[in-house]
């Protein structure tokens, strides 16, 4: 019953197969090998149109250097207050970009396109002392297991068009954000106004597989240079690149997030018919939040679940009762029914 994070998941045995294999041999270094290019080319492939594409280690380092790509001397991006850019990456982007972060309210996790329009125009082009915008971030999934639909992300998109300013997704859970909306990886991207996407493997079945993808290649030029300096430049980054292999082969990336939504799916209806237990809002990805009496926690952590006890949102402070937790599920590729099972049985 590991519900922590998909973090806690190891990797796929098709992933590992594809990176063992790749570990015969000699291949050419820092991303010049055979593998390295026709993985690049998958990547085109995989979201119709030709792309510029980085591997770096960590979702923390995509997110940052994305950012540190269109950012100006007093650039202020723009993301949600409960993004992890803010408040989970110790301040990396700020640090990375040399820029800060202004952070915009919105429901269920997402920007609401009104606030984000009042909050740039606080920050225009020759606001020498303020600052000026340079470029919004959304989060899909989202830190709270909720989803942009393809015409909230046109809002957004069309806000940050008007003001001249680039669009990155952080999509550290960007394949079960896809199979949740039954979408294309094109249509939740760049066919709605995405300009870079920061493209997570890990938390889906990988190893250690991140990419930062420009949908325009002429706009990435300065990120060989950004990755380098950043030390997130592999010399054999030919692993990178077999895991990525792995994860594509067969459409298995989207077979796996299929899988933890669906292991979410049954938490949720499970959830949905205790009387015990209610969910804090309602997911559609592999994250639930869910509010349970404090004994049912206990049981659970004494029969070996793993979950995380969640902040209560300072919207909602009386969301939770005294008597009362709130914890976040994670599913993963990894997860069973039986987990599912066993855990719902404490909460009986």
């Amino acid at each position: 019953m590991f519900f922590a994070s998909d973090n806690w998941a190891g990797a796929h045995s098709k992933v590992a197969e594809r990176l063992l294999a790749a570990s015969n041999g000699f291949a050419s270094a820092y991303g010049t090998s055979e593998l390295d290019q026709r993985v690049e080319a998958k990547f085109a492939e995989v979201f119709e149109r030709e792309v510029a594409v980085f591997f770096v280690a960590t979702g923390t380092a995509a997110n940052s250097l994305s950012l540190a790509s269109v950012q100006k001397p007093g650039g202020i991006s723009f993301c949600h207050n409960e993004a992890h850019v803010a408040e989970d990456e110790c301040g990396a982007p700020d640090f990375f970009s040399g820029a800060r972060l202004a952070t915009v309210e919105g429901a269920l996790g997402k920007i609401d396109p009104k606030a984000l329009a009042t909050k740039i125009a606080r920050f225009p082009q020759d606001a020498v002392h303020h600052g000026r915008a340079a470029a919004v971030t959304i989060t899909q999934a989202t830190e709270i297991g909720t989803v942009y639909s393809l015409d909230e992300i046109d809002a957004i998109a069309s806000i940050t068009k008007a003001n001249g300013l680039p669009l990155h997704m952080d999509g550290a859970r960007f394949a079960n954000a896809l199979v949740a909306l039954g979408a294309t990886p094109a249509e939740m991207t760049w066919k709605r106004g995405i300009d870079i996407l920061s493209f997570g493997g890990t938390k889906n079945g990988c190893w250690c597989a991140e990419a930062i993808v420009f949908f325009d290649p002429e706009k990435a030029k300065e990120m060989h240079f950004i990755r380098k300096r950043a030390a997130q430049l592999f010399s054999k980054s030919r692993f990178i690149a077999a895991q990525f292999d792995g994860y594509f082969q067969d459409g298995l990336w989207l077979d796996l997030a299929r899988h933890s939504n669906g292991m979410a799916d049954r938490l949720r209806a499970g959830i949905e018919k205790t009387n015990s237990a209610h969910l804090a809002w309602p997911t559609v990805s592999n994250e639930v939040f869910t509010i349970i009496p404090k004994s049912s926690a206990r049981t659970a952590e004494d029969k070996g679940a793993k979950f995380y006890e969640w902040p209560i949102p300072e919207s909602q402070p009386d969301l939770v009762g005294s008597d009362e937790t709130l914890i976040r599920l994670v599913t993963s590729f990894a997860t069973t029914e039986a987990d599912v099972a066993n855990f719902l049985a404490c909460l009986a």
